[in-house]
């Protein structure tokens, strides 16, 4: 991930690196010094680099003195110590910098969570390639996604499909709840500054909130996950009250399908809600001791799925814990900033309420003894 872009020399000069402990220092786009990746928990690191620097001077410095002209000018070549001085902490996140150009200081700063989250990092210009199809058919589909009116056909063809399936008033609230998921990613992103490109409803498939921008750090992938099912988890309790002051059982239908619908995007399995979450949280822990908490979290959370019945989401929940566990090795290569402690802990705490509010939802109105409504809690035992 990059770590710091400053100005050194007319150029910048770009500091990449990881909590594994490797560093690559760039200046202009040009690799001047690394540092490998090492066991240790050392934070301070030194870069040290020349940069020569050409200058003209005429051949005779008495021309020079005289202010004559002299045809004969010769070039002269310097090479410039450079040293950037670099001090960092992962968790929470500070970095401390000082660059010396020529053993004189040109500039010192600090960089914390809220600069990485807020940076665009800077990509480097790649080759120009001949014309192909698929290049082609991918500038066509990035043309094709900004157009609003496919924005209209899709949500057009969904309300079509799930009518088909179903009926227009269930097709109707389904797209409300999916717009309404989708509506808390796109809250999310604007939250860090992120320029968003709107709610797509893929037909069969559900909803996707689509931005230009990357993320820079985990807690930005778990705030903006989350957020779809907590807003999702918002409207299924809007609907119970609905149902409760009513009587009405069309909002006891939405906010136990509703609840059912984001439980499913909670699961641990990528590219879902959960598997995001989740992953962030685990990729953070940079210790053997975290990774164990980590399985026997979901241990736990299998153990209880099939205590209480709930065959499917205990099995999903095997499926998910076991496809991090195993990615969990390469958590250091990721370009994203991990978590802290407090971090870990609070996102850990907000998915597993939400995710027991959602199934809380889903177990009251199934022990009603309507059998529409008790379809949601036979999906999960099934």
């Amino acid at each position: 991930m990059e770590l710091l872009n400053i100005e050194c020399l007319g150029k910048r000069l770009r500091l990449e690196g990881s909590i594994a402990g490797w560093q690559q220092l760039y200046w202009d786009n040009q690799l001047v010094s690394q540092k490998s990746a090492n066991a240790s928990d050392q934070a301070f690191h030194i870069h040290s680099f020349e940069l020569t620097q050409q200058f003209a001077q005429p051949a005779n410095p008495a021309d020079e003195q005289n202010g004559s002209l002299n045809d004969n000018i010769a070039t002269h070549t310097k090479a410039i110590p450079v040293r950037l001085e670099i001090d960092v902490n992962w968790q929470p996140f500070q970095l401390d910098y000082c660059l010396l150009v020529d053993e004189e200081q040109i500039t010192q700063g600090k960089r914390s969570v809220t600069d990485i989250e807020k940076q665009t990092p800077e990509v480097p210009v790649a080759k120009t390639q001949k014309i192909s199809i698929v290049g082609l058919a991918s500038l066509g589909f990035k043309l094709l996604k900004s157009a609003k009116v496919i924005k209209v056909l899709f949500a057009g063809a969904s309300v079509a499909a799930y009518s088909w399936l179903f009926s227009l008033e269930f097709a109707l609230a389904l797209i409300g709840c999916l717009v309404f998921h989708e509506y808390g990613h796109i809250r999310a992103m604007k939250h860090f500054g992120m320029k968003t490109k709107g709610i797509y409803l893929i037909p069969f498939v559900g909803g996707l909130a689509l931005s230009d921008e990357r993320i820079n750090t985990r807690w930005q992938d778990v705030y903006i996950s989350i957020m779809g099912p907590t807003f999702g988890l918002i409207l299924s309790i809007i609907s119970l009250g609905l149902y409760w002051i009513t009587g009405n059982v069309f909002f006891a239908g939405l906010a136990s399908f509703n609840a059912l619908l984001n439980l499913f995007n909670l699961l641990p399995i990528l590219p879902l809600d959960g598997g995001h979450i989740l992953k962030s949280i685990s990729f953070s822990m940079n210790s053997m001791v975290g990774l164990i908490a980590c399985i026997l979290g979901a241990a736990a959370g299998v153990f209880i799925s099939y205590s209480l019945g709930l065959a499917l989401l205990g099995f999903l929940l095997l499926i998910g814990s076991v496809e991090i566990v195993f990615e969990w090795r390469g958590r250091h290569q990721s370009h994203l900033l991990p978590l802290d402690r407090y971090g870990q802990i609070f996102s850990t705490v907000w998915y597993l309420l939400t995710v027991a509010s959602l199934v809380g939802i889903i177990w009251y109105f199934a022990s009603s003894g309507d059998d529409m409504l008790s379809i949601p809690l036979q999906i999960l035992g099934s």
